[in-house]
This record gives C-alpha cells, structure tokens and sequence, in this order.
C-alpha cells in the first residue's frame, strides 16, 4: 500500500524560471562569436560559390540567439534579482556586461554586412541603427559603471584579461559606427556620427592601454593563467583587431576635409595587427599548454572566437587600403582559424546545453545563487571539478577577475556567484 501511495504522489516540477537563474551575461559572447563569423566571412577577399548565403544565414542564427538571450536575461532579472544584482557586485561576472553591448553592435553590424542580401537595406540599416544606439548606449555606461565599481566595490588581486571586456564596447562602436554614415543626410549628420567614433575610439585605446601592461606583467609575476581561463588571454587579440577594423573603416567613410585617414588607417593598422599577431602565437601557446594539462572545456572556450574575428576583419581593412596580395592571404588564413574555433565552441556549448551542465547551478555549495556563501573555489590549475570536462567556473571565473581565493561574493549581495 506504501508503494502504491508513492507511485501516485504528485511529482513536484521545477519551475521553468529556475532554468535561467545561473544564465549570466557572459552568455552573450556566444552572439558575438557568431555574429562575427558571418561579418568577417562577408568582406573575405576570395571569391567562394555560396559565401554570402553561408554568412547570411550565420547573421541570422545570430539575430536569433540575441533575440532569445535577450528575453532569457529578462526572464532572469524578474525572477531572480538577487542574482542578477550580485552579477554586478560579482568582480568575476561584472566585466562581462560589455559583451551585452558588443552583442547589439556586432548583430547591428552585420544586417549591413550581410543581413540586406535578405531582409532588403531599408531593414537593414532601420535594425542598425536600433541596435547600434542601443550598444553604444549601454557600452558607455558599462564602460563607466563597472571600472567604477571596480575601484570602489570589487576586492580583486591581480589583473586579467577579461578587465578588457567593459572598456572595449566604445571601440566595437566606433569600427560600426562608420557603416550608417553614408544613410545620414550630408553635412552635420554624417561628420558628428564619425566624429564622435573618433572620440570612442580614443575612450577605449587609451582605457585598453592602461589594461594591457597590467595583464602582462600579472602573466609575468604570477605565472599562467588557470587551466580554463587560458583561453581568456585571446581578449587581448580584441580591442587590437577591432581598434585597426575602425581605423579603416574612418579611413573607407573619410569626408573630403579628412585626406589623412587613410594614412592614419595604414601608419596605426600595420604596427597593430603585428603586436596582435605576436600576441596570437603567445596565447596559442599557452592555450596548447593548458590542453596538454588536461583543460576541459568551458564559456571561456568563446573567447577563441571574437577577437579572432575582429583580426580577420582588420587585416581585410588593410589588404583594401594597401592592396597588398599577402594581406588578403593572411585574412583567410585568420578566418579559417576562426571558423575552426566557432565549430569547436558551439558544438561543444550545444553539448553541455543538451546535457544540462552550462546552466546547472555551480558545484560546491549548499544554498543561495550558486550553492552557498562562498561557494568552494577551485584550485588554480583545476578543471571540471564535477569530473564532466565541463569547467565548474565559481573559482575560475573568480581567479579571472583576480579575486582573492578566500572571497566570497559581496556582503551587499547576499549570495556567491556562477560562472
């Protein structure tokens, strides 16, 4: 009698709000990566039978994912705000709300690129310009908002490559910005729009230089990275790619009164793209250690996309305004590096998606957000904790933003945090 009134208790269902409580903003790199696959494939220098029909599908598939990320996280700051507010207060999550920015200005990009082959350029340019006004909006104030809040709230020890991500929106803003100027009206519209490109450009390069020196001398001083935020060290390759993609494109909009853009594209690009280049070796490096030690996979692996992307796109502007056979060579020998690290990372993602481990709540904890207050960290060199080759991500998405070990999340946030 016991079994049968087991049999037929009620089953208690979990609230399908509960799916998206761990869904943090660094989701939408997986936007950008794709997005920018479509981008760089559609300026290629060669001539491929399917090329732009490829690419515009990828521009769609990417439409689509921000469309349903974006009511995901909505879904996620109704339901659970506590959680949401600890992302901001969290020195380990915060800097990625820069890529809820690069997300709208990269998809915005892309219905010009690509997407007008079929949705018609009236679309095209009306989706632009929502999209990018929304990403240049929220990435001027993630820009502002988290390096203040990192100054005077985050306790974090070291510097790493992921303190990039608030301060290069601007930048993604001013390498698009320069496709809407030519649908404004002559005159005051179309200088204030590339003007004031200038001036993000400007905002993001001199905040990326005050970065840099820092996450070199912490690789220097404290040894590599952990196994899984290894591939982190490939944002450095962004705000160098997406910088040398704006310098051309001031230098493709250049009114009659700017001569000197397209020297400045060439004389800034060049030494640039050489840095980046060295940087990419670097980083491959590094990343065919942290393999060899046994890295498993994990959202970091989405960092192997964009800012490879942003290079392609670079070295394209350059083969244009140079003419130079060996650039263009060099644009499709990045691209298919970044095809390659697209497909690893999305059926990857699309596995651990299916399989349930990316939106699970973190290991080691017993209540709260991500278990308990102060969630377990993992060692420096772990991975997997749960043994599912599926990075845990409490201690090394803590140890990427350089938190102390011992931290918990912030006493105002009332819980610990999630990869």
């Amino acid at each position: 009698m016991a079994l049968l009134v087991q049999r037929s208790a009620p089953v208690r269902r979990v609230p399908r709000t509960l799916a998206v409580r761990h869904l943090g903003p660094n989701w939408y790199a997986t936007v950008m990566g794709t997005a920018v696959v479509a981008s760089a494939g559609a300026t290629l220098p060669l001539d491929l039978p399917g090329r732009r029909t490829a690419c515009a599908a990828l521009w769609a598939l990417s439409l689509v994912m921000l469309a349903v990320l974006l009511g995901a996280r909505a879904v996620h700051w109704a339901h659970h705000r506590d959680q949401a507010r600890a992302h901001l207060l969290d020195p380990a999550m915060a800097p990625f709300y820069g890529c809820l920015a690069m997300a709208l200005l990269s998809v915005g990009a892309g219905a010009v690129t690509v997407g007008a082959d079929w949705i018609g350029q009236g679309a095209a340019v009306a989706l632009d310009t929502v999209l990018f006004t929304a990403g240049t909006a929220v990435g001027l104030a993630v820009a502002v908002t988290i390096p203040y809040l990192m100054v005077v709230r985050h306790r974090v020890e070291g510097a790493s490559p992921v303190w990039l991500l608030p301060v290069v929106p601007p930048m993604v803003s001013a390498a698009t910005g320069p496709l809407l100027v030519e649908h404004l009206p002559p005159g005051q519209w179309q200088r204030t729009l590339l003007i004031g490109c200038y001036g993000m450009f400007g905002l993001s390069l001199l905040a990326t230089l005050a970065v840099l020196p820092l996450v070199f001398g912490r690789l220097v001083t404290g040894g590599p990275l952990p196994l899984a935020l290894t591939p982190t060290l490939f944002l450095v390759l962004g705000p160098l790619g997406t910088s040398t993609t704006a310098a051309g494109a001031f230098a493709d909009q250049a009114p009659p009164g700017m001569p000197y853009a397209v020297g400045f594209a060439v004389l800034y690009g060049v030494p640039v793209m050489g840095f980046a280049l060295m940087w990419l070796v670097l980083a491959g490096a590094m990343a065919l250690r942290a393999s060899r030690r046994g890295m498993g996979f994990g959202m970091s692996w989405w960092a192997f996309t964009f800012p490879v992307g942003t290079c392609v796109t670079g070295v394209e502007g350059l083969a244009r305004h140079t003419g130079l056979t060996a650039l263009r060579w060099l644009a499709v020998a990045l691209y298919a590096l970044l095809l390659v690290a697209w497909l690893t990372a999305a059926v990857r993602t699309a596995r651990g998606l299916a399989g349930g481990r990316l939106l699970a709540a973190p290991v080691g904890g017993g209540g709260g957000a991500a278990g308990g207050p102060g969630g377990r960290p993992a060692p420096a060199e772990a991975d997997g904790a749960d043994g599912s080759g599926v990075a845990d991500g409490v201690g090394v998405a803590r140890a990427a933003a350089g938190v102390p070990a011992a931290a918990g999340a912030p006493a105002s946030a009332g819980v610990p945090t999630t990869p």
